[in-house]
């Protein structure tokens, strides 16, 4: 009872708030936790199916589901962001309960008829999202992959609800100052999976990967990542009640004012998340004439979300709480400030990594997937796709950061809005980078995308809060031009160690990669370290602290 006691006490009004540093602490190591077994469970697909029919469905089955679990009911999703956002000001901590159990109420049974529809629509889902799967070239594969993706997605419809619950959840807990198990909890799909394909294996040894097994691997794949969304939402239910936070009682308290706040901001940004699905739609449309396409692109996604995913949590988790503190115009300045500050140390985690992975896509997609059933020809083809998406790393999580900003004001239609006008340019980019770039195109239409939304929501920022402090953004571009040589002395020492070192096994290519990302981003620290920022400044302090501790 003891840890559960510390956990009640977190939630009475009494409690000191957490430092950010304290806050992006807990984040980080969990979600590195969680991101390593995503990763480990992406490399077994890939020694078991490689870019196979199996895996190739499950790129188009998972697109829906998939983006249900990580943008509604993962960590900063729209659902975590509006309960936070609610929560963080309720100076009455009685209130939270009715609350979180009315809105759960309400999601609940407005995702339990989306399930529905899911399963009964899952052909034509897939049908839309994937029209060339038959005129892709092989004919067979085609109509495989295409059967494989109807019955994986109905497998995988009652992820709907679940990913709803689980983002409220999510959003409750961290308002009381529990970020642990929101950030570790991810892992517990990861393991399920894990398991199943194991033993699959086990069973089938190496006909795993054979045509004639495609279907029943991909309902190995789908019924596991079920079970583990389940596993996930009861785990959060439990710690919930057990710290007083809300059951699964039916409430239908909509008037309260809190539920209202909460469904102002929940709707149009669940609206504006919802366009990144429609834009999925369209990448998939035109990856579906392109054999593997999908799912290579699906590879090189999860070696960009494992970084990704950990910075964005740290970075977003610790600061929306402070937004939501700082929205009253008298307290502007130091809002302004703590968008200077999230952009600066997006740009420091974020571009130097960049960098570093196009100039190593190749050896890190080898090292990583390249083992059982994946190729070396699925390996360039990964590795193209990884170029493109490192490009835009930086890009993507600073929108994200002005996205949480305009959330925290109680606007979620300005993000919508824009979200809406960028599908017209995601199917425009597409089409012009299709044919010219082949998959890789289709990735950096996105990057094109985020850029414009970037770019769009700091003009719309600037106006509203009466001006940005834009001479603070200035380190910017010296950050930017300390990545672009880090990225060619990384490119330099990983193509002289190929001349001169034959690479044999994962051993000479882990020195590889080791040696040219470690001389790489020395000479980044090196650089930015002249820029006197305290940003940069403060993180090395706290890297050394962690290091050399007693």
């Amino acid at each position: 009872m003891g840890i559960y006691s510390r956990l009640r006490f977190v939630t009475e009004s009494k409690k000191p708030i957490r430092s950010i540093a304290s806050i992006a602490g807990i984040v980080a190591a969990a979600t590195l936790i969680s991101k390593v077994f995503g990763l480990v469970r992406q490399v077994t697909l890939a020694a078991a199916f490689g870019n196979g029919i199996a895996i190739e469905a499950w790129a188009y089955a998972y697109a829906i589901p998939g983006f249900l679990l990580i943008l509604l009911g993962g960590m900063n999703g729209p659902f975590h962001s509006a309960i936070v956002s609610v929560l963080a000001k309720q100076k009455d901590k009685s209130e939270t309960v009715p609350i979180v159990e009315t809105v759960t109420t309400i999601v609940g049974f407005i995702l339990i008829g989306v399930s529905i529809l899911i399963f009964c629509f899952a052909s034509n889902a897939i049908d839309l999202s994937a029209p060339n799967l038959i005129h892709s070239g092989d004919e067979v594969r085609g109509a495989l992959v295409r059967q494989s993706a109807i019955e994986q997605l109905q497998i995988m419809s009652a992820i709907a609800v679940l990913a709803g619950l689980i983002g409220i959840g999510f959003g409750t807990l961290s308002s009381a100052d529990l970020y642990w198990l929101p950030s570790i909890s991810p892992l517990i799909s990861s393991f399920t999976t894990i398991i199943g394909i194991g033993i699959l294996a086990i069973c089938l040894g190496n006909k795993i990967g054979l045509p004639e097994f495609a279907l029943l691997g991909g309902k190995v794949i789908a019924s596991t990542v079920l079970l583990g969304a389940i596993l996930q939402w009861l785990m959060q239910v439990i710690t919930q009640w057990r710290v007083g936070l809300g059951t699964i009682k039916p409430r239908f308290e909509w008037r309260r004012q809190g539920v209202q706040d909460v469904l102002k901001i929940l709707g149009p940004a669940t609206f504006s998340s919802s366009t990144l699905q429609i834009n999925l739609f369209i990448d998939n449309a035109f990856a579906s004439g392109i054999v593997g396409a999908a799912s290579a692109m699906q590879y090189s996604g999860m070696l960009i979300q494992a970084p990704l995913g950990i910075i964005s949590n740290v970075i977003l988790g610790s600061l929306l709480p402070e937004f939501s503190r700082l929205t009253d115009p008298d307290n502007w300045t130091q809002l302004k400030d703590r968008i200077r500050q999230g952009l600066t140390l997006t740009a420091i985690a974020m571009m130097p990594l960049s960098a570093v992975m196009m100039a190593l896509s190749y050896p890190i997609v080898k090292t990583v997937y390249q083992n059982g059933a994946f190729k070396s020809q699925d390996s360039r083809l990964v590795g193209s796709i990884l170029i493109a998406s490192s490009l835009g790393m930086f890009i993507f999580l600073g929108r994200d950061v002005l996205v949480r900003v305009f959330y925290a004001l109680g606007d979620g239609s300005t993000p919508f809005k824009i979200s809406m006008v960028n599908i017209f340019f995601n199917f425009l980019f597409d089409y012009l980078f299709w044919k010219p770039f082949g998959a890789a195109g289709i990735t950096l239409s996105t990057v094109c995308i985020n850029l414009i939304s970037f770019l769009t929501m700091l003009f719309l920022l600037d106006r509203r809060l009466n001006g940005l402090p834009w001479r603070g953004f200035l380190p910017l571009v010296g950050i930017f031009i300390a990545s672009v040589v880090t990225g060619g002395i990384t490119w330099g020492v990983s193509y002289g160690w190929e001349q001169f070192v034959p690479i044999s096994n994962k051993v000479t290519l882990l020195m590889q990669l080791a040696l040219s990302a470690g001389i790489g981003l020395s000479a980044f620290v090196a650089i930015v370290s002249q820029l006197k920022l305290p940003e940069f400044d403060r993180f090395v302090i706290q890297i050394r602290q962690k290091v050399f501790k007693k």
